[in-house]
């Protein structure tokens, strides 16, 4: 049985996921990897969308203050869902 089927997601699963989430939520095309939340007009309500995403779609609850104060690119907000990921809900 893989992880995805006892219901846990693989880390390349999250980072699927994650990635296509930033995308939709920040309409960022491919190319734009290394520009960070704030660089990608990111605001309070595309923080908001993105970590409602991330917890209706994965299970893994997001802060957004988390967005806020660490202004990621791509890369370092899948790092911080990733690292979220052992810890799922808001408990």
């Amino acid at each position: 049985m893989s992880t995805e089927q006892s219901g846990e997601l693989s880390v390349a699963t999250i980072e699927a996921k994650v990635e296509a989430i930033w995308r939709d939520v920040l309409q960022v095309p491919a190319g734009h990897e290394d520009e960070t939340f704030f660089e990608l007009n990111g605001e309070s309500i595309s923080a908001n969308r993105l970590a409602s995403r991330v917890e209706g779609e994965l299970g893994i609850w997001v802060e957004v203050g988390d967005i806020f104060e660490e202004d990621p690119d791509l890369a370092g907000f899948i790092r911080t869902v990733v690292a979220k990921a052992g810890n799922p809900s808001r408990a």
